[in-house]
């Protein structure tokens, strides 16, 4: 069951030695989907360039990232004979940006998730392939052992964990929109929601917790005005026009359109995040294996690595997402519970 994320915006979750092998990715296809075509850095020195193709969503900026034998000598046999670590991205039809998605050269995946796996993969010394498909299918990947690890937004959940194990590499959070001159900011209290309109999408987790917080104001004799609009971009109009005063959507969905907005006369701003698991557990996105598969150490290390030695934070700013971004990645967390998955 797909978990009510960036997805329920739109439709509602031998190695080689030298750093140089883990900078080709390939994109294939998974599943009977087409995909896009290979995206290839070729530095020598080992060196790559985040936030490529993004028509604006994100800042080009280089990393450099080398082996790390400690963590590369953890990895499975398979993977290890192979050379190549294939990733799963659910990112068909339409992709979601700034995550994955088609580039400005219309044919190339980009975004922050494959930028990420790139980055994991040159600390494991491995090649990356990536196979773009639908997220059903990406989970059809991982379970056959035709894809070794979907990196594609999948929130961590107790029912998930029966069937896999995980690796955090991101905050699974909700956030307020609103335009750059507004003042109004969240602050983590729904009480500072009273007396303002918001638009959500419907049927999504993002509405559920926000007319959770009108009923609590209707009882404190407040109130919480929730608009719908056919689409985001009737949404973004709404906003633009101060019909609304702020929208509450994914976070990374919020981001991006921040971003584009950036050089318009009507730019906007977040005004916050809210966790998309709710007020008692913080939602994590997790790097998602087979259970058994011996991936989720690995992974985490090399997430922790990047983390460490700052590709990681570098990496999540130029997508505009630090405000999503992790101190410590762990293995197997606490996940949404069985009555919420």
């Amino acid at each position: 069951m797909r978990t009510l994320s960036l997805r329920s915006t739109f439709r509602r979750g031998a190695a080689t030695t030298a750093a140089v092998a883990a900078l080709a990715v390939t994109l294939t296809s998974c599943g009977g989907d087409s995909g896009a075509v290979a995206r290839t850095d070729s530095a020598k020195d080992g060196t790559l360039t985040v936030g490529r193709l993004s028509n604006g969503a994100a800042k080009e900026t280089t990393v450099k990232v080398a082996e790390v034998k400690e963590i590369s000598a953890k990895l499975p046999k398979k993977i290890v004979d192979s050379g190549k670590l294939v990733v799963g991205v659910g990112a068909l039809p339409a992709g979601f940006p700034p995550l994955s998605f088609i580039g400005e050269d219309q044919k190339t995946l980009t975004g922050a998730e494959p930028d990420l796996a790139r980055l994991i993969g040159a600390v494991l010394g491995v090649e990356v392939e990536i196979k773009n498909s639908t997220w059903e299918n990406m989970f059809v990947g991982v379970d056959s052992g035709k894809v070794d690890v979907a990196i594609s937004n999948v929130t961590v959940t107790e029912e998930r964990k029966k069937k896999y194990e995980f690796a955090s590499y991101r905050k699974d959070n909700l956030g307020f929109e609103v335009q750059k001159s507004s003042t109004w900011n969240f602050n983590n209290d729904y009480r500072n929601l009273a007396g303002r309109t918001v638009s959500v999408s419907n049927g999504t987790n993002q509405e559920k917790i926000l007319l959770e917080w009108k009923a609590k104001l209707a009882k404190e004799g407040k109130q919480l005005n929730v608009k719908y609009f056919q689409d985001l971009n009737a949404t973004h109009l709404a906003l633009a026009s101060g019909k609304i005063d702020a929208y509450f959507g994914p976070n990374p969905a919020v981001s991006y359109h921040i971003a584009s907005t950036a050089k318009t006369p009507k730019p906007t701003r977040s005004a916050g995040t809210f966790s998309g698991a709710g007020e008692t557990l913080q939602g994590l996105i997790a790097a998602t294996a087979k259970k058994g598969s011996g991936l989720s150490k690995p992974l985490a290390d090399a997430i922790n690595h990047l983390v460490k030695n700052g590709q990681y934070p570098k990496t999540l700013g130029a997508w505009n997402l630090s405000n999503e971004a992790l101190t410590t990645s762990q293995i197997d967390p606490p996940g949404l519970p069985l009555d919420n998955s």
